[in-house]
């Protein structure tokens, strides 16, 4: 779900609070947006493939924490954490379901695609498929850590977006035969 993504990428950025608290809650909101912008590619191009990058967005977000801990400025930290998030959303689409209308069937061998190998990452199922229970629940913890570490927009985003995933959630199973036209 984007949503179990975005609070990933802003859960990580608490990791930031002892270290630098300052630029805790802009990591933490660029982090939740980065944590969402590789599913744009839904409405623009084939899903986990035109805007994910599990190889390129890793191999850019190095350069770009030396930066943001080198230069420690909102738009370095922001951008490094964007990145990050964007690449954490990208490798963590391996270890979900496939990219088939119905998932659970485990019958799509596409994770997410790698440009580096030239070629698709097979799914490891470990969150069966986006909006699975179990992807509630990722969330759900990710969430907890957001709200208890963050407060004003950070928490507040995390916070709404929980209602949205428990409804996505309780009609995933259903959205094949409700809208075959948005699962395409």
């Amino acid at each position: 779900m984007v949503t179990t993504h975005a609070a990933m990428g802003a859960a990580l950025s608490a990791l930031l609070l002892p270290v630098s608290p300052r630029f805790a809650a802009v990591a933490a909101l660029a982090a939740f947006c980065g944590g969402v912008f590789p599913d744009l590619d839904l409405l623009v191009g084939e899903h986990r493939r035109t805007l994910h990058y599990p190889d390129y967005y890793v191999l850019l977000s190095l350069p770009l924490a030396g930066l943001a801990v080198l230069r420690p400025l909102t738009a370095t930290v922001a951008t490094a954490s964007f990145v990050a998030a964007a690449a954490l959303h990208s490798v963590a689409d391996a270890f979900g379901g496939g990219l088939a209308p119905e998932p659970w069937i485990r019958d799509d061998h596409r994770g997410v695609y790698c440009r580096a190998r030239r070629r698709w990452v097979r799914p490891r199922h470990w969150v069966r498929w986006d909006g699975a229970p179990e992807d509630l629940a990722l969330h759900g913890v990710l969430a907890l850590v957001c709200i208890v570490a963050f407060d004003g927009t950070v928490q507040w985003l995390v916070v709404l977006s929980l209602p949205v995933s428990a409804v996505y959630t309780a009609v995933r199973r259903r959205l094949p035969e409700w809208a075959p036209w948005l699962l395409e």
